[in-house]
């Protein structure tokens, strides 16, 4: 059986997850080697593709931030948590990650919903 995660575990988890999308230079050790990172707009795998999916987005939409907007809850070795990314101060999307927590503390894995997709973001893209 897996154990539970604690709720420190969950906070310091979901905190680095946070600061690798806000930061002006992200942290590779966020994630492990092998991380799957599955949203809609396709899987990534490997903390380099995510640092590269991240570049191109911020550089895209210039200044973004993700906020959480609820306390993450845990299951087992993962933890669930709603988000929404602000740019230039307004709601840009809003979404739910549920993250694979390894015993290391590293994210394995992130599947990423669109609970409020960007103006003109297909919601059927997968």
């Amino acid at each position: 059986m897996t154990e539970t995660l604690t709720a420190d575990a969950v906070r310091e988890a979901t905190g680095r997850y946070l600061r690798f999308w806000n930061a002006a230079q992200p942290a590779e050790q966020t994630f492990t080697d092998d991380i799957e990172y599955a949203a809609p707009v396709g899987v990534l795998r490997g903390p380099a593709a995510l640092i590269d999916f991240r570049d191109q987005f911020t550089s895209h939409v210039g200044g973004a931030e993700l906020r959480p907007v609820a306390e993450p809850e845990a299951h087992h070795d993962r933890a669930r948590f709603s988000w929404e990314i602000v740019v230039k101060g307004e709601r840009f999307a809003a979404g739910t990650d549920v993250i694979k927590i390894g015993a290391d503390g590293r994210i394995e894995a992130v599947t990423s919903f669109l609970d409020q997709a960007p103006a003109g973001f297909p919601l059927d893209h997968h």
